[in-house]
């Protein structure tokens, strides 16, 4: 009897693209084979799926290639979405739509200005910092109404936008533990202590051609 191969996903641990892809893939409960790739030296498997050379990137059986990590979130829930993290509704859709807007644009650039201040030295950390927070501000508004983005429970949203918030806390973590943004730690807190999160973010050997031990998400 042949057995059907699984989805394969190539992703990088500490990517918070990658990340994303794999909460979903993880509470999708979807069998996956997982791939950890070392960004220096990438598969060429990878390569010939997507020229992007960027991770996440889901390759399916039937050769459907899917290389942008919210499509990979939305392709998993679409197909098992057992704690109802999908938007509910149409105005669910559009509040969750927005907020990874921004968050995949304008917050992650002013993210990436932080985190590397030495190579963009025409403003300090702080200024950089400084133009970051409207994302902040803009969640601790919306956390301090109901306990998760756009609900009392974890959506899609909360989870796409959380390693990047997680990304930006520890750029100064004493800062981000002393800030105004209160309600934002607390939601940054159960949402990266959960076993959930823990769960996708255990160590695997780096996937080769001579290392081609199979790991599932």
């Amino acid at each position: 009897m042949m057995v059907k191969q699984p989805p394969i996903l190539y992703s990088f641990r500490r990517c918070p693209y990658a990340m994303r892809a794999r909460l979903a893939m993880r509470v999708s409960k979807l069998k996956i084979e997982l791939r950890e790739v070392l960004l220096k030296d990438k598969p060429k498997e990878m390569l010939v799926c997507s020229a992007k050379g960027t991770v996440p990137v889901l390759f399916l059986p039937d050769g459907t290639v899917i290389d942008e990590s919210f499509d990979i979130m939305l392709w998993a829930l679409n197909n098992n979405d057992p704690e109802n993290w999908l938007p509910a509704n149409t105005n669910e859709k559009e509040d969750t739509n927005k907020l990874i807007e921004i968050n995949d644009n304008k917050f992650k650039q002013h993210l990436d200005h932080y985190k590397y201040a030495d190579r963009f030295p025409q403003q300090s950390m702080e200024q950089h910092r400084i133009q970051a927070e409207f994302f902040l501000q803009e969640l601790e508004n919306k956390l301090q109404v109901t306990q998760y983005l756009i609900g009392d429970t974890i959506k899609l949203v909360d989870i796409a936008i959380l390693p990047f918030i997680r990304q930006f806390a520890y750029v100064d973590k004493t800062w981000f533990d002393q800030s105004e943004y209160k309600k934002l730690q607390i939601w940054l807190n159960d949402l990266a202590e959960s076993r959930l999160f823990h769960s996708v973010m255990q160590k695997t050997p780096a996937w080769s051609n001579e290392n081609k031990n199979m790991y599932f998400v």
